[in-house]
């Protein structure tokens, strides 16, 4: 994880809260990340006095022409926190409403085929350096992870070794999101990979804290290093610039969850009854997110239809012939 300097007047907060976080079990260093190209927007734009004004809000808040909302709101939600710090401590401080997200993107849901080769390029990724073959390893499996359990970007990326439970097949997700811990369990298949895994990586880093160490064995992989390398092996894919909409790691998240529930309507089972159970494996903080994949569904159905309906108009219906 690189190391920040901040240098503005609220820079002890800042680095207050920092230290708070990460006394609680939060990892925080995406937010540490942003939270470093705001002190330095402090001081670059005339707020270096030490004050959290509606000014500096209101400034920091405005929308960038390369952003999309939930991205503004997202770095104003991380502003909030150093608000909210503040005020604990009784310093004046002006606290920015939470924003709801504004854009609800319908997720691109990969096919059958599109996983396919999408893991081929995966497993058969090669590095350069010798020292980088151990990335071939874990990108296998990483991804598989998001597929097979629809984990998070975060959940993955700072998953503990001691939270894999490889002989049980579980995983223990601690301080997720919405500070909610939850149990995880693997499919027999996946379970056997994460082992072999484990067994070739300790080779080459023993006793590592992180499950899957990043570029420096001693720090975990950063989201923004996975996203990337996702739209990587993407672009690699047969399908790549041949879609309207690319899809992106959450995708793989999304795409477990419309299938598991396909699955069940397919064979006859009563999503009602299984959602709460699916809610919980996702870390949902209710069902009512859960039903948002369920509409997902049925426009996953839909879409189904339509290609049905374009084959069948394009190579029509074998009909018996009259006598």
């Amino acid at each position: 994880m690189r190391e920040y300097t901040f240098r503005s007047g609220l820079a002890p907060y800042i680095v207050g809260l920092l230290e708070q976080k990460r006394a609680s079990g939060f990892c925080y260093d995406y937010e540490e990340h942003m939270l470093a190209h705001f002190d330095d927007y402090c001081i670059s734009n005339g707020f270096n006095d030490g004050r959290f004004t509606r000014e500096l809000v209101m400034a920091w808040a405005i929308q960038r022409p390369s952003e999309g909302k939930n991205y503004r709101n997202q770095r104003v939600s991380i502003i909030r926190q150093v608000a909210l710090y503040m005020a604990s401590l009784d310093i004046p401080a002006y606290i920015p409403r939470s924003f709801e997200s504004v854009e609800t993107p319908v997720p691109y849901i990969l096919s059958t085929e599109e996983l396919s080769v999408f893991f081929k390029v995966v497993d058969n990724s090669k590095y350069r350096y010798h020292r980088n073959q151990r990335f071939s390893l874990e990108y296998s499996v990483i991804f598989r992870l998001f597929y097979c359990c629809g984990m998070r970007l975060a959940e993955v990326c700072y998953l503990e070794s001691s939270d894999v439970d490889l002989i049980n097949g579980r995983i223990t997700i601690i301080h997720s999101k919405g500070d909610k811990d939850r149990i995880i369990y693997l499919a027999p298949d996946l379970l056997i990979m994460c082992r072999k895994y484990d067994s070739l990586i300790n080779k080459i880093i023993p006793n590592r804290k992180w499950f899957f160490p990043g570029k420096k064995a001693d720090e975990p992989f950063c989201k923004s290093s996975l996203d990337y390398k996702f739209g990587e092996f993407w672009a690699q894919t047969c399908f790549a610039g041949h879609v309207d909409k690319k899809p992106t790691i959450h995708s793989l998240r999304h795409t477990f969850v419309v299938e598991k529930i396909n699955e069940w309507m397919r064979s006859g089972k009563s999503f009602q009854t299984l959602a709460p159970y699916l809610s919980k494996y996702l870390g949902h903080a209710s069902v009512d997110e859960t039903h948002y994949y369920y509409h997902l569904t049925y426009s996953a159905f839909g879409i189904i239809r339509e290609r049905d309906a374009a084959v069948n108009l394009a190579i029509p219906e074998v009909c018996p012939i009259e006598e």
